[in-house]
């Protein structure tokens, strides 16, 4: 079975460097990005099994971002961001997210986050139903 790939998307080089260390030894794929332009290029090329994305970057905003993704993709969405009020929180999970997580952040905690989306992902695939009626077909 093969490792499921998370694009994390920060600003920040020293969150992107802790990402590619911690999260491939727990199991995982990683690519990044460093910017929301950059990210939806990566969403562009391959499709990640979940997107870890902060909200805070130059040009366009994580909110930017997972409004843009939406648009064509149901990839989960874990936001890890030094926003933390409310509003943030509601406005990011009105636009798509599945998860919100502030930083400072805890690497298990946002271990189990991800093992918890991927494995409600994993469970809706499996009762996905496929309806075949002569040449019309219903996924």
């Amino acid at each position: 079975m093969s490792k499921p790939t998370l694009l994390v998307v920060d600003d920040e080089p020293q969150i992107l460097r802790v990402m590619r260390a911690s999260l491939p030894v727990r199991g995982y794929q990683v690519i990044t990005a460093s910017s929301g332009e950059e990210a939806l290029d990566q969403v562009g090329k391959l499709v990640p099994d979940l997107i870890i994305l902060d909200l805070a970057m130059p040009g366009l905003t994580g909110l930017d971002v997972c409004r843009r993704i939406r648009e064509f993709s149901a990839v989960p969405i874990i936001v890890l961001s030094a926003k933390g009020s409310d509003s943030d929180k509601i406005a990011a999970l009105d636009l798509g997210a599945d998860d919100y997580i502030t930083k400072p952040f805890s690497m298990d905690e946002l271990l189990a986050r991800v093992r918890a989306v991927l494995r409600r992902l994993a469970a809706g695939e499996s009762n996905t139903r496929v309806l075949t009626v002569g040449d019309v077909t219903i996924d």
